[in-house]
C-alpha cells in the first residue's frame, strides 16, 4: 500500500447534546454538548475521524465545521502529503494571513487540529496499528484517568458514584467563593476517604491578588494541582509571585497556542503540569512535540479534554504514546456523544483505563445513533 496520503473527500458533521444538568465554570455554562466530527477518506478507501474543540461559543461547533467545509476541503483536495504532519503545516501555511485577516486564529487552529487528528487516525489504520503505536512504538496501552467537570453543586454526590466505577483522583471547579470552594473540598474528602487524589481548576477565575488569598485556603487538601487559578495572559512573572506562594502544584496550558509560547512557558518554571488541548490547538500533529518537550523538561503531561469521545481517544493514545506519570481528563458528567464514541474509555479499573489493540483509534462511529443529535450546519 502506497505511504502517500491523497485525499478525495473531507466531511465535517456537528451534532449536539442537550443537558440535563448545566455544566457550570466560573467564567460561563454549557447547556448542551456539541462536537465537530471530522471525517477524512482517501484514494484508497480508508477513512479517518477527528474532532474540532468547539465548547465556546455556543455557535463555536457550526462556525468551525464550516470552516473545513469552506476553507481547508479545497487545501487537502488539491495535493497529495507525504504524511499527517506535511499535511498539517501546510493548511497551517495556507491558512496563516487569512486567519490574522479575520482575526480568528484560534477557530482556525481548531478546524485544522479536528482535521489532524482525522489524518493520523486514518495513517495507523492504513498499516494497521493501533494509533499510539504509530505515534511511539514504545508506548504502552495502558493509562491513569481522572474524573473531571465536578459542578460546584454538592460535587461529593457525582463523585462518589465514579469513585465505585473505579476512579481514584477528581477535579473540582472552583472560583464560586472561598466558602464554597472550601465547604465542597471538605465535602469531597469526607466521602472519598483520604486516599482519593483531589485536584482543583479555577478557569481563569480569579485575579492575582484573589488567587493569592485562596491558597493558604487550599493548602490542607495536599491537591495534586491548581489548575489556571488566573488569565492564562497574565504574565509568567506574576504566576511566579503564586509559584512561590504554594506549594500545590500550578497547571495550565490548555489556553497556550504555538510551540513558541509553551517553550516560554518552560522557560518560566512556574508550571508543574502543563495540559496542552490537542483539540483545541495543534492537533497530533504538533501536540506530540509539545508533549515530549513537556516530558523532556521534567515536568508533568497531562492533556487537556472537554468533548466529545473522538478527541478523547486520541489524548488518550497520545497520553499512550508520550507515557510518564500523567492522567487523561475524562469528564465526569454524563455525555453520549462521548459514550457513543469511546466505549473503551468507559472501562476503569483503579484509576487506569487500557486502549484495544484496534488499529488507529479504534473506534467506528455509529451514524445512526448519534443523528438524534446531528445538527444542520
Amino acid at each position: 500500500m502506497s505511504t502517500e496520503l491523497t485525499v478525495r473527500r473531507v466531511t465535517a458533521r456537528v451534532f449536539r447534546c442537550p443537558l440535563d444538568q448545566p455544566v457550570t465554570t466560573s467564567f460561563g455554562t454549557m447547556r448542551d454538548r456539541p462536537m465537530v466530527m471530522i471525517e477524512v477518506e482517501d484514494d484508497q478507501g480508508a477513512r479517518g475521524w477527528g474532532e474540532a474543540w468547539c465548547n465556546f461559543p455556543a455557535v463555536g461547533a457550526e462556525h468551525r465545521a464550516r470552516l473545513v467545509d469552506s476553507v481547508l476541503t479545497p487545501i487537502l483536495l488539491a495535493r497529495s502529503f507525504r504524511n499527517p504532519a506535511e499535511a498539517f503545516e501546510h493548511m497551517t501555511e495556507r491558512t496563516a494571513v487569512l486567519a490574522l485577516q479575520s482575526a480568528e486564529p484560534g477557530p482556525f487552529a481548531q478546524a485544522i487540529a479536528g482535521v489532524d487528528t482525522a489524518l493520523w487516525d486514518l495513517a495507523a489504520r492504513r498499516i494497521g496499528k493501533p494509533l499510539w503505536q504509530l505515534l511511539d512504538p514504545a508506548g504502552s496501552a495502558t493509562i491513569g484517568v481522572y474524573a473531571s467537570g465536578l459542578n460546584p453543586d454538592a460535587p461529593e454526590r457525582l463523585a462518589k458514584a465514579k469513585q465505585e466505577l473505579g476512579y481514584r483522583a477528581f477535579k473540582l471547579k472552583v472560583g464560586f467563593g472561598s466558602v464554597r470552594d472550601v465547604a465542597n473540598l471538605t465535602a469531597l474528602v469526607d466521602t472519598l476517604g483520604p486516599d482519593a487524589r483531589l485536584m482543583v481548576d479555577a478557569n481563569q477565575g480569579w485575579s492575582v491578588e484573589q488567587a493569592l488569598d485562596m491558597l493558604p485556603k487550599l493548602e490542607k487538601f495536599n491537591l495534586g494541582w491548581l489548575e489556571e487559578p488566573v488569565r492564562a495572559d497574565v504574565p509568567w512573572s506574576e504566576w511566579r509571585r503564586l509559584k512561590n506562594a504554594t506549594r500545590i502544584p500550578l497547571a495550565g496550558g490548555e489556553n497556550i497556542a504555538g510551540n513558541a509560547n509553551f517553550e516560554h512557558a518552560f522557560s518560566a518554571k512556574v508550571l508543574g503540569v502543563v495540559q496542552p488541548d490537542l483539540a483545541k490547538w495543534g492537533g497530533l500533529t504538533a501536540t506530540l512535540s509539545v508533549a515530549r518537550r513537556i516530558r523532556e523538561v521534567g515536568l508533568r503531561f497531562c492533556p487537556h479534554y472537554l468533548g466529545g469521545g473522538i478527541g478523547l481517544l486520541a489524548s488518550a493514545h497520545l497520553l499512550a504514546a508520550v507515557g510518564g506519570d500523567g492522567l487523561l481528563e475524562i469528564d465526569a458528567n454524563p455525555n453520549p456523544l462521548r459514550s457513543l464514541l469511546a466505549a473503551d474509555l468507559e472501562v476503569i479499573r483503579d484509576g487506569k483505563v487500557s486502549l484495544s489493540g484496534s488499529a488507529g483509534l479504534g473506534l467506528e462511529p455509529d451514524l445512526d445513533a448519534l443523528r438524534s443529535f446531528s445538527v444542520r450546519h
